[in-house]
């Protein structure tokens, strides 16, 4: 399944990953759920669950300054 995913204010990232959740798209961005949240149409999602869209973005919560 290929995946854009927006990491908001930074860059955006094509992905190549078969039957991902939101959880391995964060590993393959080296990102933490504890440190994110991942949101498809403007709306939260676990990141347990498997990824049914083409387009996912990246909310930070922490950053480092």
């Amino acid at each position: 399944m290929n995946v854009t995913v927006e990491v908001v204010g930074e860059r955006s990232h094509e992905l190549s990953l078969a039957d991902p959740t939101y959880a391995d798209l964060l590993s393959e961005l080296g990102l933490s759920p504890h440190e994110v949240s991942v949101m498809v149409d403007g709306r939260p999602v676990p990141e347990d669950q498997p990824v049914e869209t083409d387009h996912v973005q990246v909310l930070r919560l922490i950053k480092g300054g």
